[in-house]
């Protein structure tokens, strides 16, 4: 038996054609192109990649990118005027602030100051309890694309035995609740959790999201489960530079019923479901029925 490997950058492509349609169909209507701000502070290199992909797919698709480049040193007051200019720009749908943002400023103050209307990757207080309460509204990139991913690969997940590994704000703790509201009965674990293996053995469908390169080999998987795999270290073996996940790849591929691999699963979607929620918040905050997109 070999697992199926998930093709996240195929179905990007696909939601990308579906994107584009719409984006013409916005642009027809309101006369302009939706515009996604996108705010870095600082110079970490892989915040500086991930940057430059945002914003390159943005003007590929047809959107409008609006880029803010801050240096490390810049003071909280003045990130939170940047916040407030943004907030108060109509050409401005989507508000994004790459994190980690320096030490010295207090992210939770910085996502807490965006327009929850421009929340686009869902994690203003406001965003949140909305997943909690099941309402429609941006949800973190990220989880999004993995349920796009779950749900093109299985259908309905009602009543599925799904565990996420992690429990991050950006990742874990939105996965966990996207799951529950396709009613999945949900396990979330995380570094205290204790026989973690027996626990993802009876799960049908694996979010890993710990940060520990191959932490999860095919001993923990059951026979015939769906694994996504979100987790990114970079190792030097033999020499060569490579990207790991979560999960021992190889060994899996022997288990599982269906597989992201890491690079080419999770990470196409988190870059494409972004571009969608910019989308999405630009024809509500127009007024105009929001399109379904996948």
């Amino acid at each position: 038996m070999s697992a199926k490997v998930i093709d996240g950058k195929m179905f990007a492509e696909r939601l990308a054609g579906r994107l584009k349609a719409a984006l013409s169909d916005f642009s027809a209507q309101v006369g302009r192109k939706p515009g996604l701000a996108v705010v870095l502070a600082g110079c970490d290199p892989a915040s500086e990649i991930y940057v430059r992909s945002k914003v390159g797919m943005a003007g590929e698709l047809g959107m409008a990118s609006i880029e803010h480049l801050l240096s490390a040193d810049i003071g909280q007051k003045e990130l939170l005027r940047l916040i407030a200019q943004l907030n108060d720009d109509d050409a401005v749908d989507g508000i994004l602030v790459q994190l980690p943002l320096p030490k010295h400023i207090e992210e939770a103050a910085i996502i807490s100051a965006i327009d929850p209307d421009k929340d686009v990757d869902g994690l203003h207080p406001q965003s949140s309890g909305k997943l909690v309460s099941g309402i429609a509204g941006p949800v973190s990139c990220t989880p999004l694309g993995c349920l796009m991913l779950l749900k093109s690969e299985l259908g309905s997940l009602a009543g599925l035995d799904a565990i996420v590994i992690g429990r991050s704000i950006l990742v874990g703790k939105p996965m966990a609740l996207l799951l529950l509201n396709e009613n999945c009965t949900v396990t979330i674990a995380h570094s205290r959790t204790r026989d973690l293996a027996d626990k993802v053995r009876r799960a049908d469908i694996v979010v890993a999201a710990s940060g520990q390169a191959e932490m999860i080999r095919e001993t923990w998987i059951k026979p015939g489960a769906t694994v996504i795999d979100v987790g990114t270290t970079r190792v030097v073996r033999d020499g060569k530079k490579r990207l790991l996940g979560d999960v021992h790849f190889g060994s899996a591929l022997t288990v599982a019923g269906a597989i992201t691999p890491v690079p080419g699963g999770v990470g196409p979607m988190t870059i494409m479901t972004l571009m969608h929620n910019t989308l999405l918040l630009a024809f509500r905050r127009c007024g105009l029925p929001a399109p379904a997109l996948w």
